[in-house]
């Protein structure tokens, strides 16, 4: 496999039945010298809010390629931050490290290679009590899983982009403007 410069992918998995625990992970993989390396490294340090982590899979246990995750919205509570750095993070690294395995993220490649995942986690599940944490790691394992697959292979394409144009639309469009 050639050197892998700039790839991008995401996914979205659905919750169960009264959860919050939909996941939807936006990946970018690439160089340790190329613009994803870059970005990575200027992630070092914490942003108010959005806070920034090494994924491990258990303490002393960073994937491999080195991953970089943080969230696509403001992280207001501890609650919140314990099920970021907990379930989220762990599911995101047993999909990371099943990637390896499956040979969707070449082997060879791993100490070249690094990737930031940004997640989302909806604010309700640090104040759900039914909150389904075996749910919570499904979604999150699964669509990480899916978003570095699509990732590495170019998914969708535009020519699928193209020929679905007028026969998907964003959700958030429904009754806003005809199919």
């Amino acid at each position: 496999m050639s050197e892998i410069w700039l790839r991008t992918g995401e996914a979205t998995v659905l919750a169960a039945e009264g959860q919050y625990t939909d996941a939807m992970p936006e990946v970018m993989i690439g160089s340790i010298k190329g613009p994803v390396g870059n970005a990575f490294a200027g992630m070092a340090g914490q942003v108010a809010g959005h806070p920034r982590m090494f994924v491990v899979r258990d303490c002393n246990q960073m994937v491999r390629p080195a991953t970089m995750m943080t969230t696509k919205m403001t992280v207001k509570s501890g609650d919140f931050v314990d099920l970021l750095g907990g379930i989220v993070q762990a599911a995101t690294g047993d999909a990371i490290l099943d990637c390896v395995i499956e040979g969707i993220l070449p082997k060879d490649q791993i100490d070249e290679l690094c990737m930031i995942v940004m997640i989302w986690l909806d604010p309700r599940c640090a104040t759900d009590e039914n909150l389904d944490r075996r749910d919570l790691y499904r979604t999150n394992y699964e669509a990480t899983k899916l978003a570095i697959s699509r990732a590495m292979k170019g998914e969708p394409s535009i020519d699928e982009l193209i020929a679905n144009r007028k026969s998907v639309q964003h959700y958030a469009l429904e009754g806003v403007l005809e199919a």
